[in-house]
């Protein structure tokens, strides 16, 4: 790698960075994430910007040490010490992007694409263009192709149902997870008084075949009649 960079190759790293950091914002932009493409491009210009500067300070150290060789034991300079304090610092930022609630926690891949991308900052600042374009390739599959596989996976969620006339609803319910081979895993069942109606809750943990999901589950199960809440929830 050459010390001495070029107003040409900075624009050109710059340039590089806008893009990569584009394209994975762009994903998740896509998706509504907290994150989108112009939080990704300044995070991955930045640590360019942090990396190119810290390649100047090396290459200033190195002219100094050979302009006068009796300062050689006196001047130094780490090359890692800006770009650790990127990779710390991007921490912070990402852990705005997550949200705890009592039943999930959502954003942690927006904050890791955002520490991620910090690295393709910094490898294009210090131009290492083959990490950084086979790196952005790499995040692409992991928040793209990697969750379509995740998706044919067999998952296991709870579905909450609020129901009137016990017998009636349950068989119904009972009748569409054998007609679909929706496998149940266990059941917890309460039950309480809503003025003059008995509303029955079923708390069913199941596991969907490859040919059906959730929201299409949610959507057939509150047509039942008597059926007057349906959710899903973590287990």
């Amino acid at each position: 790698m050459d010390m001495n960079v070029t107003i040409f190759e900075i624009a050109g790293r710059l340039a590089l960075t806008l893009f990569l950091g584009g394209v994975i914002g762009y994903e998740r932009e896509f998706k509504n994430r907290p994150a989108g493409i112009k939080t990704h491009i300044l995070v991955c210009m930045g640590a360019c910007i942090i990396a190119l500067i810290q390649q100047e300070i090396s290459a200033s150290a190195l002219q100094a040490a050979t302009d006068f060789p009796q300062l050689a034991g006196v001047v130094r300079s780490d090359e890692a010490r800006l770009i650790a304090q990127v990779v710390s610092g991007v921490g912070f930022l990402g852990a705005g992007t997550i949200i705890v609630t009592k039943r999930s926690v959502v954003g942690l891949t927006t904050a890791a694409s955002i520490w991620a991308v910090a690295g393709l900052g910094i490898a294009c600042g210090m131009g290492y263009y083959e990490i950084a374009l086979l790196g952005a390739f790499g995040l692409l599959l992991a928040l793209t192709l990697v969750n379509r596989i995740l998706q044919r996976v067999p998952t296991s969620k709870k579905i909450e149902i609020k129901y009137l006339h016990k017998d009636i609803t349950q068989n119904a319910i009972q009748d569409y997870f054998e007609e679909h081979k929706i496998r149940v895993i266990d059941v917890n069942f309460t039950r309480e008084m809503s003025g003059e109606n008995r509303v029955y809750t079923n708390v069913y943990a199941v596991d969907l075949p490859h040919n059906i999901n959730y929201p299409k589950v949610i959507e057939d199960l509150s047509s039942i009649e008597n059926i007057v809440k349906i959710r899903t929830t973590m287990m």
